[in-house]
């Protein structure tokens, strides 16, 4: 058996398993199949090196819904905000501390409160396939990251053997949800020939707000969103051009964590992708992305009413060039070199007839803009029979500016200072401009204990620099600084000028074994991170004369911290008879995180989960009935006034027959209608504004489910 097949072999998983790939694994399905390259460059290698190909998650195109049900199986958690725009969490951490790449292209949220992260642009049914790495990733999967990447590929040409352009594959899917009254539909369709290949996919979705285990309504959680993309393809024997448009659309998105709903998203974007066959058996891609969104943001709702409109401009262009050298029989270079562009206006129109909005245009961000020049190599070497090893290192210049701001007016009220006229002079008095010089640095090592164990170890030094919010949000008064944060905790940000970079050291060591009835794996990370950008609390407010009603305001500040935990998976197949193929899958995650400074716990750090699922399959029929508990969350940042919440524990059951063209599924999500609090969900404000005398509850889940989902092949 030679290396190549003992490594597949070992981690060539089911593509339903939902076990999270180590850093090692992506190493290899990046350095060394690297996913962007056309399927049919693998076919001219029988005298190059041996491809070592890893399977991430693959999706199913009539999978419905966001990004976040794929992810979800993956080890990724996910700090709820509107239906479809959840921030993702990896080892603790949130937002763009994860690379997030949607075909290689890196899409900035341009929002104040991260209403349209990167994985709200792309819908279930467009994903082909998704890949996670948490902690130590190879700097060829990209820079600026210090938690994990996400990639996600929804741009697969498929080709056929036809010398003229014919019908190639189509499906329709629709689905419902009882919880919100979700209705979902999506189309895929291609026509393709030896040459040339084109795809639409498109999904449409809309919800009421869903109701919990009381049967009471959680407010603002409605939404409604569509997406499309268009992409056409040609190659011939060395060489592959790929196209991709795309537009989405978001008239409303309720937003029950935040002080502001979205009130329009639209985005056009661009992607330009050439691959080619060096003549040394290497690869070459380039490819370039443009993305453009206009965002407003206000109130839709009398779920959540209020008066004051928003607007955000946002830009981003980007080229990247990869490069794959084969060495020799045993060994790969990848060199590359990036290059990205973010430029970001947001505006607070003033409100006519407001003597607090008005009568000038609140500038919150002027002519931002963000700069990212990378370049990086990375080494592979299959030492011998038992050994691989890869070491990389990237650099990065990462450049910041803004513009003057202005605020609403620089009266002051009922004799008050004007603390955002103060403010404002200041912030135009600075020389704005910000940079930072980040090396990272990986070591990847692999052994292969016998044909079905491995040992894997992953050091890293990794950055990433301050996004434009946490550096340039300069309000100081409530309802400015409001405005600002991701979190979904109702208290108030200052952005802060002269952060540092975040530099992560982290290590990285896992157990996986491989046999015919069993799989198992072990992993455990350890983070320490210098100048985190965490926050501090300046003032505090209360809009209420209840005390427990009090917020605080908080300024960005760098930190040292801790994150370290550990994460168990086993799949064992019960039985294969009469009855059908049963499995059983187990899986544990653990993680803890600290500020070094005073030991207090970090922000939104999920408590210790399990879930135990046991699945049958029989021909065309599949059934899967699981058991998630989830401990209680006591560990909370007093800072922020996080909420503790209660253990508790779901049972969801699902069953799917595939029938001709056809495939139904049919689900019940926690069918016994238990009442519960999600420990990443924020606070609901919006309960809050129709009650005060609740207080910042913790937002609810979802009460049971009933869940139908339909899907025709064509």
């Amino acid at each position: 058996m030679t290396l190549t097949n003992k490594v597949m072999q070992t981690i060539k998983l089911n593509t339903n398993s939902p076990w999270v790939y180590s850093s090692i694994a992506l190493a290899i399905m990046f350095a060394i199949t690297q996913p962007v390259m056309a399927e049919q460059y693998d076919k001219r290698n029988s005298e190059g090196i041996e491809r070592v190909e890893v399977h991430g998650q693959a999706a199913n195109n009539d999978l419905l819904g966001s990004a976040q049900n794929l992810l979800n199986k993956q080890g990724v958690d996910f700090s709820e905000a509107g239906g479809v725009s959840a921030l993702p969490i990896l080892n603790g951490m949130m937002g763009d501390r994860i690379k997030v790449l949607i075909d290689g292209s890196d899409i900035t949220s341009s929002c104040a409160n991260q209403m349209n992260p990167p994985l709200s642009y792309v819908s279930a049914n467009q994903i082909s396939s998704t890949q996670v790495v948490a902690g130590v990733s190879p700097v060829s999967a990209g820079g600026d990251n210090i938690a994990g990447v996400i990639n996600v590929t929804s741009l697969t040409p498929v080709f056929t053997d036809s010398d003229t352009v014919t019908w190639q594959s189509g499906n329709i899917s629709s689905g419902y949800r009882s919880t919100n009254d979700a209705i979902l539909a999506g189309v895929n369709a291609t026509v393709a020939s030896k040459t040339l290949s084109f795809n639409y996919q498109g999904s449409f979705e809309d919800a009421n707000s869903y109701t919990d285990a009381h049967g009471d309504k959680v407010l603002d959680t409605l939404y409604q969103s569509q997406n499309h993309a268009l992409t056409a393809a040609w190659q011939d024997d060395i060489q592959q051009v790929a196209v991709k448009l795309t537009h989405q659309h978001i008239p409303f998105q309720g937003f029950a964590n935040q002080y502001m709903d979205m009130t329009n998203n639209d985005s056009y974007g661009a992607l330009v992708r050439y691959q080619r066959t060096l003549e040394n058996e290497g690869e070459f891609t380039a490819q370039a992305n443009w993305h453009n969104v206009e965002h407003q943001m206000g109130f839709f709702t009398d779920e959540k009413t209020g008066m004051m409109p928003m607007k955000t401009k946002g830009k981003d262009y980007s080229y990247q060039l990869h490069w794959q050298l084969p060495m020799s029989s045993d060994s790969t270079l990848l060199i590359g070199q990036e290059y990205y562009v973010y430029q970001l206006d947001d505006t607070w129109p003033a409100i006519e007839g407001s003597a607090m909005m008005g009568p000038n245009d609140y500038v919150n961000i002027n002519g931002g803009e963000r700069q990212r020049a990378a370049l990086y190599a990375e080494w592979q070497q299959t030492m011998n029979t038992r050994w691989w090893l890869s070491a990389g290192v990237r650099y990065e210049y990462v450049s910041t500016s803004t513009g003057e701001v202005q605020p609403y007016n620089t009266m002051s009220m009922m004799g008050m200072t004007n603390v955002n006229a103060i403010a404002a002079d200041e912030f135009n008095g600075l020389y704005r401009k910000r940079n930072d010089n980040n090396i990272d640095a990986t070591l990847l090592a692999r052994y292969q204990l016998s044909d079905t164990e491995v040992i894997e170890l992953g050091l890293a030094q990794k950055n990433r620099a301050p996004n434009l919010y946490e550096r340039y949000s300069w309000g100081q008064s409530t309802m400015a600084t409001t405005m600002i944060g991701w979190y979904g905790d109702a208290n108030g940000y200052i952005g802060n000028p002269d952060l540092s970079a975040e530099t992560a050291h982290t290590l990285s060591m896992a157990y996986k074994l491989v046999q015919d009835d069993l799989a198992f794996s072990a992993t455990a990370w350890y983070s320490s991170i210098n100048d985190f950008i965490d926050a501090n609390v300046v003032s505090s407010f209360n809009r209420t004369s209840i005390d427990t009603n009090s917020r605080h305001i908080l300024q960005f500040t760098n930190v040292d911290a801790t994150l370290f935990g550990a994460r168990i998976d086993a799949e064992y197949q019960l039985a294969d008879n009469d009855t059908g193929k049963w499995r059983f899958n187990a899986n544990i995650n653990a993680t803890r995180g600290e500020r070094d400074d005073n030991d207090q716990p970090l922000y939104q750090i999920k408590p210790l989960q399990t879930e135990l699922a046991l699945q049958q399959q029989l021909g065309d029929w599949q059934n899967r009935f699981s058991w998630q508990w989830v401990a209680s969350k006591d560990r909370v940042d007093e800072q922020r006034l996080e909420n503790t919440t209660d253990s508790y524990s779901l049972l969801n059951l699902s069953s799917s027959i595939q029938w001709h063209d056809a495939t139904m599924t049919i689900a019940v999500k926690n069918l016994l209608d238990e009442y519960y609090q999600l420990p990443l969900g924020g606070v609901s404000i919006a309960e809050y504004k129709a009650d005060s005398s609740n207080g910042f509850q913790q937002i609810a889940g979802s009460g049971r489910s009933l869940e139908l989902n339909v899907n025709y092949v064509f």
